[in-house]
């Protein structure tokens, strides 16, 4: 039987007409992601859709930022778990990827098998949520705009090596820019809230002061934040109301040599970009 069905199962481009169903397998998985976050997270991705006739299966993308590539929402759907499909998956996404360097975030289900594909871990990322509660900023924190998205893809591209001006830019036209100092934090819609990310900055007090400002923006609405946990804002993020909810293994394959740039990134995009 998992022969016949390993053959029926076909990985086709994914495509705009695929977003219904894998709003379907996110919330299928526990994640909150709607069509309009996948759709966003299309617009800087490729990748592969695994169907049974005209049913989803499947899902794996690779976000391209130039020298560094993301790959994110590799799902499986419960029913064809244990058939070697992920695997299936990743190898067609890692053939996307190329010879670049590759990142993601893994989840315990899906980490011995990147450990097997040659990805190794670099870090913890831990997510925190909830009803955010306005924190005054320990420093000056402004409104910026689109005459600000140089500056802050310049300091992006700095703090992680990635080249995202345009989905930077994507995410501030529906959202708010944050400036502090020689940092600055973006907050958008995501699922049934908000989400603050990235947060960079090269000082941590300019990082605390623009989750503050994020989550004073957002204050009685379900707030999002996914932090590396080396950084040690965990408490700081509770202070704003968001608590521990989970997180992720941080992971790399083919790694460039690391910059030792004074800027940081203290808060992702989303586990799925970086």
């Amino acid at each position: 039987m998992a022969d016949i069905l390993k053959t029926k199962i076909r990985l086709v481009p994914f495509q705009a007409h695929h977003l219904s169903d894998a709003s379907r397998l996110s919330q299928q998985a526990g994640w909150p992601h709607t069509a309009d976050d996948w759709a966003l997270i299309l617009t800087a991705s490729r990748g592969v859709a695994a169907m049974v006739d005209d049913q989803l299966v499947g899902t794996a993308l690779c976000a391209d930022f130039g020298k560094v590539v993301t790959l994110n929402m590799i799902i499986v759907d419960a029913t064809m778990r244990g058939q070697g499909l992920g695997r299936r998956l990743m190898g067609a996404v890692i053939d996307i990827a190329g010879p670049r360097e590759m990142r993601l975030i893994a989840t315990a289900d899906g980490l011995p098998l990147y450990e097997k594909l040659g990805f190794r871990v670099t870090g913890l990322i831990v997510q925190h949520q909830g009803i955010a509660l306005a924190n005054v900023p320990e420093c000056r924190v402004t409104i910026g705009g689109a005459a600000d998205l140089d500056r802050c893809a310049a300091m992006d591209l700095a703090a992680n090596g990635t080249r995202r001006h345009a989905l930077l830019g994507r995410i501030a036209a529906h959202g708010t820019v944050l400036l502090c100092g020689d940092g600055f934090a973006l907050v958008r819609p995501f699922g049934h809230g908000h989400v603050i990310g990235p947060v960079v900055a090269r000082r941590r007090a300019e990082a605390r002061a623009l989750i503050s400002a994020a989550a004073t923006r957002c204050a009685g609405a379900f707030t999002r934040i996914d932090l590396p946990a080396s950084h040690g804002l965990s408490d700081h993020a509770a202070a704003c109301g968001l608590t521990l909810a989970g997180g992720g293994t941080a992971m790399v394959r083919n790694p460039l040599p690391a910059d030792a740039g004074d800027t940081t990134t203290f808060a992702l995009v989303s586990q799925a970009l970086g």
